[in-house]
């Protein structure tokens, strides 16, 4: 079996302010360290479940935050943006059986992660066929647009939820929940714990039934905290002013879309 991993920082266990995701901020390498830890826990109960190659992307900021030598010799490590539009995703293609999410998050717009945003904080929130978007739903159609199931989620109380909404047969491990500014941090141990036993309970589950059939059409709508933003980005091709603060984009190719977000929201 061949998995994919992508991995993010917010919704690993014990993160609950900005800085604490910045790497200029002294409190970020603690989370790091949480990060690769996380990340090494869902790698290694896969390999126990009988994956032979397990490829991990770093997903987040600059992509070098999980630490490459404390890898395993069965995992390959894909740290940087190489500029493509599936960005936390880059590196993923037919021949996966399956996606595993690592320390994912609540999207913009969503007031149950003190830290909640979708890929950047440009956005009030985005809109994706009348729902919030978080990553996990664009990387998750994105690999729903190469026939690739997604298996497992790692995050926040709210990101699991709506993870098994989208995906009702796959896998989650909460990490936390919040309100409003504050957020209750399940212990490290736990989380751990709870990331390998997910694995392990989605890799003898059916996997068949985590796939996930992509719309015919996409609406895509931007609501940019700066209206000067979404004037801007209404110019960006197919996309259209749908007010003040709103950009969209309207297509039936999922690869417009996720090309369009590599643009517009950063």
């Amino acid at each position: 079996m061949k998995l994919f991993v992508s991995a993010d920082i917010e919704g690993c266990a014990g993160l609950a302010i900005p800085a604490e995701a910045h790497k200029q901020e002294a409190v970020y390498q603690a989370f790091a360290r949480e990060m690769t830890s996380e990340v090494l826990a869902a790698c290694e109960a896969a390999r126990d479940a009988g994956a032979a190659e397990l490829v991990v992307k770093d997903g987040h900021g600059d992509a070098s935050n999980i630490d490459p030598l404390q890898m395993p010799d069965y995992v390959r490590l894909i740290r940087g943006k190489s500029g493509h539009p599936y960005n936390m995703m880059w590196g993923i293609d037919e021949t996966f059986d399956g996606v595993l999410y690592v320390g994912y998050h609540a999207p913009a717009g969503n007031p149950e992660f003190s830290i909640s945003h979708t890929s950047t904080g440009n956005s009030l929130y985005i809109r994706l066929n009348g729902e919030y978007m978080s990553e996990f739903m664009l990387n998750t159609y994105t690999a729903a647009s190469l026939g690739v199931p997604v298996l497992f989620l790692s995050g926040d109380e709210a990101i699991c939820r709506l993870a098994k909404t989208l995906v009702p047969a796959m896998e989650t491990a909460v990490t936390k929940r919040g309100t409003g500014g504050a957020t209750v941090c399940e212990p490290q141990g736990v989380v751990l714990e709870r990331i390998r036993a997910g694995v392990r309970q989605a890799l003898a589950g059916d996997i068949a039934a985590c796939r996930v059939r992509l719309p015919e059409e996409f609406v895509y709508e931007v609501t940019f905290k700066d209206w000067k933003k979404a004037y801007q980005m209404s110019f960006y091709p197919g996309m259209e002013r749908a007010d003040t603060f709103t950009s969209r984009l309207v297509t039936r190719r999922w690869m417009d879309v996720v090309t369009a977000h590599s643009f517009v929201v950063y």
